[in-house]
């Protein structure tokens, strides 16, 4: 899915009007139907709504949804400031509810004698998209009573005090929202923490946008959830395991066998065709014992100090190899005599961060997968998300490299400057070891012949779907990283069946 801007969405809205064609005030109509289709379905236990109108066509979706509401039903009150001048699609909704008798119209000044009890529903319809500074005023001082009001809130295409592209002020006043309705995509500000935060769960309502618009027009950011029916290769029946490629896990140091497991269980449960577990020899016992499937190469005593260069071999090196000296002579030896693009993480990273001409030493493609933490360490310090995401751009294109930046929504950033965030996965991830499942996976795709930007989005999907899995299944606060590999086979059944069916 496209990831558009405030103002090609705003493009994209008259280029429907144009073309459909369609008068604003129906598409208008159609945004407010879908918006309480949602509500009707997901609100059945709560009566009474309090919507909160602006004078612009946020507002208007607002006053449209308002009536819709009452007509199935519902106790709606709507708020708003009747001396100021609506829009021309709002003004028409707005004459439509005045003559509703059963709808009462309120003044935002009367929110202080409301009675807000457990079964309201608030409503911003104050802004959307269409803000372009700050809240101020009588505005901030609405949001911030709204806020602290205990009752179920929803916001409308974007939480009120929110810009859809960038940052907000560090003392910003934000509608702070139990769910947005989006209308058609996703906004770059709720995927990233410092926005996405005031957004709750984010649902993207259709609302049949011009497809000719979408498809011609052009962008460099996406979310991934879309694409990977696309990817994913159907395992061909008449393969073997040399059509699936060779893997090589460099990982583990005495106390750290963990990690090298779990990346190595990955590679294999993610379809390479034949694994290799370079890691010393206190971890021969463990790693032949817990994944007798790959091959063990005895790479040190307690920790790695020789990193032996397989030929057609796809490479993953850093989780829990530690950095001690003689790792980090043999992990930048490595770099020197290959090639080929890799995957880096963890201590890896950590070990090409100690000297910024380490970074010549990667080969071009190649893939790393830094945390937050991670990523200072590389290339510095960030003031925030948004800045970190410019200063990935910048380094992907200078070192020709593909980021995997983890985070909540993590992106995938290449040195074209495309952005994919990923929206599958929780916080049931935030737990050691669950990197270490990442590194495994994308390795994995790379081997199988995937290319780097294909085998990143597809093991970042396939990561944090299956984590969503192993959440359900077992909580977001019980489930482990293996919860998460032993899923893997419930996602890929899912992918194949959705390719089955487009057949």
């Amino acid at each position: 899915m496209k990831i558009f801007s405030a103002e090609q969405i705003r493009n994209c809205d008259q280029y429907t009007i144009a073309n459909e064609p369609i008068l604003s005030i129906q598409l208008m109509e159609r945004a407010a139907f879908a918006c309480v289709n949602w509500i009707s379905e997901n609100c059945k236990n709560h009566r009474n709504f309090a919507i909160f109108c602006g004078n612009g066509n946020n507002g208007g979706d607002g006053l449209a949804i308002a009536k819709m509401l009452y007509f199935k039903g519902f106790d709606v009150d709507v708020f708003v400031d009747s001396k100021a001048k609506f829009s021309d699609d709002a003004n028409i909704n707005f004459r439509e509810l005045r003559e509703v008798s059963g709808i009462l119209i309120k003044s935002f000044k009367d929110v202080d004698n409301y009675r807000f009890d457990s079964r309201t529903i608030i409503i911003d319809a104050l802004f959307g998209t269409g803000l372009s500074r700050n809240l101020e005023g009588e505005f901030k001082d609405l949001v911030d009573t709204l806020n602290s009001k205990n009752s179920f809130k929803i916001s409308i295409d974007t939480p009120s005090g929110l810009f859809a592209d960038k940052n907000i002020d560090e003392n910003s006043t934000v509608f702070r929202a139990d769910y947005t309705l989006s209308f058609q995509f996703w906004k770059k500000s709720f995927l990233h923490p410092e926005t996405g935060q005031y957004t709750g769960k984010v649902e993207i309502l259709d609302i049949n946008l011009s497809q000719e618009y979408i498809l011609q027009t052009e962008t460099d950011d996406f979310v991934i959830c879309d694409r990977v029916n696309n990817i994913l290769k159907p395992r061909n029946d008449f393969s073997h395991k040399g059509t699936y490629g060779k893997v090589t896990i460099v990982a583990g140091s005495y106390g750290k066998m963990g990690a090298a497991v779990l990346a190595v269980k990955s590679a294999l449960r993610t379809g390479a065709g034949l694994a290799f577990a370079h890691a010393p020899k206190c971890g021969y016992e463990i790693l032949q014992t817990s994944c007798p499937e790959a091959i063990f190469i005895e790479g040190g005593n307690e920790i790695v100090d020789t990193i032996s260069l397989q030929e057609d071999c796809v490479y993953g090196i850093g989780p829990g190899l530690g950095t001690d000296e003689k790792t980090k002579e043999a992990v930048l030896e490595f770099l020197k005599n290959n090639s080929k693009p890799l995957v880096l993480d963890a201590d890896a990273l950590n070990i090409v961060a100690q000297n910024q001409d380490n970074f010549k030493l990667i080969p071009k493609k190649s893939i790393i997968t830094p945390h937050p933490k991670e990523f200072e360490r590389l290339f510095g310090e960030t003031e925030n998300s948004f800045e970190r995401l410019e200063l990935a751009k910048k380094k992907t294109k200078e070192l020709d490299i593909i980021i995997v930046l983890k985070d909540h929504h993590t992106q995938i950033i290449t040195p074209e400057g495309r952005v994919y965030y990923n929206i599958t996965g929780n916080s049931g991830l935030a737990k050691g070891g669950s990197g270490d499942v990442l590194t495994g996976i994308i390795t994995s795709f790379l081997a199988q012949g995937y290319s780097e930007e294909h085998a990143a989005i597809l093991g970042i999907y396939l990561h944090g779907r299956a984590a969503d899995f192993a959440a359900e299944k077992y909580s977001k606060e019980a489930m482990l990283p293996t919860d998460v590999i032993n899923e893997f086979g419930k996602v890929f059944e899912d992918i194949n069946r959705k390719i089955e069916s487009e057949l």
